[in-house]
């Protein structure tokens, strides 16, 4: 269904992609940030299952500025211990700059939302905060959130947290809470990774129900 793109950042950094496109005319746009294993074949799926519901969805690859074509399939310690390496490699301003062109390409196919899972999570909620062309945007168990938690979301944003997760004590879901009641803040009876199915903290219940509200968000917000 998908095919491999190329995109263009404000700095002339080429950059690398996935992109599914709808059978239709497309509801609208979605930029799908990664996890820490790149655009690997779990991402590539993601943008599959949202074109089949109609959405145009494009996932840039953010480690290229360190090493490009990354895919980490394992998500074990060792696929865990690179992307962490791989991400540390690259200044957040950088990242930013290549999801703008992400959001900037998305554009053709109408409003553009954004849904980011684990460090992608964190990226989508700082792209609602500084990036432009968004109608909305949806992060997934991003653990930088709470870091960054008084800055100011641009455009309608929810964010999906696993009460369970390790590396995201509930204690920081609660002071994003407090920080941001402009956000509405999910949490699910799941550990970290709980949306990926090809995990071992998959959590079958957690993820629909997330996915149904991420999905009736985009309905509000992209297609009306």
């Amino acid at each position: 269904m998908g095919q491999t793109i190329g995109l263009k950042a404000s700095d002339g950094f080429l950059l690398g992609g996935y992109r599914a496109d709808p059978a239709g005319k497309p509801k609208g746009g979605l930029v799908v940030i990664q996890e820490i294993f790149g655009v690997n074949h779990h991402i590539r799926n993601v943008c599959d299952r949202f074109a089949a519901l109609g959405y145009a969805a494009m996932a840039p690859a953010m480690f290229d500025r360190a090493k490009a074509d990354v895919e980490l399939d394992a998500y074990d310690k060792a696929a865990m211990d690179e992307g962490v390496k791989l991400r540390a490699a690259i200044k957040l301003e950088d990242s930013l700059k290549d999801l703008q062109a992400a959001i900037d390409a998305a554009k053709t196919s109408g409003k553009v939302g954004v849904v980011g899972y684990c460090w992608g999570g964190s990226l989508a909620f700082l792209a609602a905060a500084r990036l432009s062309g968004l109608a909305c945007t949806v992060g997934y168990y991003g653990g930088m959130i709470a870091a960054h938690k008084d800055e100011k979301p641009k455009v309608p944003t929810i964010l999906h947290f696993g009460e369970q997760d390790q590396g995201i004590p509930m204690s920081d879901v609660e002071k994003v809470k407090a920080a941001r009641p402009d956000v509405k803040v999910y949490t699910w009876p799941a550990g970290h990774g709980f949306s990926c199915d090809e995990r071992a903290s998959f959590e079958p219940q957690s993820h629909e129900q997330a996915l149904k509200v991420t999905l009736a968000f985009f309905q509000q917000n992209l297609e009306n």
